[in-house]
């Protein structure tokens, strides 16, 4: 890493350099699949489709072993048709194809976000029916012949989610974190809104995936060192392409004497790779993943992935006048603001300091 007084610099030797000889081993068998399906994709442009079909699903089917031979071995990684049971797969699967498909709008997209991430949530926090309970008490706007009370026996999470914090890395991260924090609020026997930390961090696009700089801008970061050490942190972020912006962030913290309880990654789509950067790189950090993609570009990008997340949730910034956190929570407009009120108070206070 190199830092001035404001800005941190990683470079992606430095995170390669926590794989080991077998992750190395997997991944290289990982992208000689994926040139495999490619070559299916041209068959799809020449119009073979009944050959490119059977080629290309007989490539995801291969990579789809592979990945849960490592997710065996890896016990930090989630995915989630690997997780449950096989009758919610489709949903996944189903979920996913929307948020992939280019024919997808802003506000379709938006609602199958918030799908998965309500689906990696309950993954993250599911309780067994013999864990300890809890009741939630509902006054109904019936009051004839008296004010009507209704009684809900919940599984009780509290101490699973009240000692977090959700931690944003910006733009596409942040109606993803708001969503995690309104399911934590649900669960809650308390109603417990997290705190939020936010963090500016950007890769470098002019660089490839071999020699990637993750930039994290502390000068236009909003966080406080102390409200971090000992909680559970919590990162949530449509995409998890190389893994960069996460380990710095967390490698940062670290250094400023910060020892989260336990880290825990929520992501739509994350590349085997960027996966595998965490998981060794952070201990005690499990990732929750609604689908693993198997390979990254040149410019590292996940392959094939969905575009870019952060564009397609919050539409596109103008070069001369990119939003702040207050102007992109204000494009959101009215029903979300509604919806996610708590969420958008905390994060007023962090960024404002009100």
């Amino acid at each position: 890493m190199e830092k001035n007084k404001t800005k941190l610099i990683m470079e992606a030797d430095a995170l390669d350099g926590y794989l080991t000889e077998k992750d190395a081993a997997y991944l290289k068998k990982m992208n000689s699949l994926y040139e495999s399906a490619m070559l299916s994709f041209k068959q799809f442009a020449d119009g073979d489709e009944k050959t490119a079909e059977k080629n290309i699903i007989a490539a995801y089917d291969e990579m789809g072993q592979v990945m849960q031979e490592i997710c065996k071995e890896v016990s930090s990684l989630k995915v989630y048709s690997f997780e449950t049971q096989h009758e919610n797969h489709a949903e996944a699967s189903r979920v996913i194809a929307k948020l992939r498909n280019i024919n997808t709008g802003h506000n379709e997209f938006i609602y199958y976000t918030q799908r998965a991430f309500e689906m990696l949530f309950k993954l993250a926090y599911r309780g067994k029916h013999e864990d300890r309970k809890n009741y939630l008490i509902s006054k109904t706007p019936v009051t004839d012949p008296v004010q009507n009370y209704a009684v809900h026996k919940i599984t009780d999470i509290d101490y699973k989610i009240e000692n977090t914090v959700q931690c944003v890395m910006l733009r596409g991260a942040l109606l993803p974190s708001m969503i995690v924090s309104k399911e934590i609020e649900e669960y809650s026997s308390h109603g417990y809104v997290t705190p939020f930390a936010f963090f500016k961090i950007n890769r470098n696009d002019t660089r490839q995936e071999n020699n990637m700089q993750y930039i994290l801008d502390l000068n236009k970061s909003y966080f406080s060192l102390e409200d971090l050490d000992g909680k559970d942190l919590i990162f949530a972020d449509p995409m998890n392409a190389t893994g960069g912006s996460l380990v710095t962030v967390v490698k940062y913290l670290q250094k400023q004497g910060v020892k989260p309880k336990s880290i825990s990654c929520f992501h739509v789509i994350s590349a085997l790779k960027g996966a595998l950067r965490i998981a060794r790189a952070l201990d005690n950090c499990t990732i929750y993943t609604l689908w693993m993609d198997p390979v990254l570009n040149e410019a590292a990008y996940i392959m094939p992935g969905l575009g870019d997340a952060g564009d397609r949730l919050n539409g596109i910034d103008t070069h001369e006048h990119p939003r702040n956190i207050i102007q992109l929570l204000a494009d959101y407009g009215a029903n979300i603001a509604g919806l996610y009120r708590s969420q958008i108070r905390k994060i007023e206070e962090t960024v404002l300091g009100t």
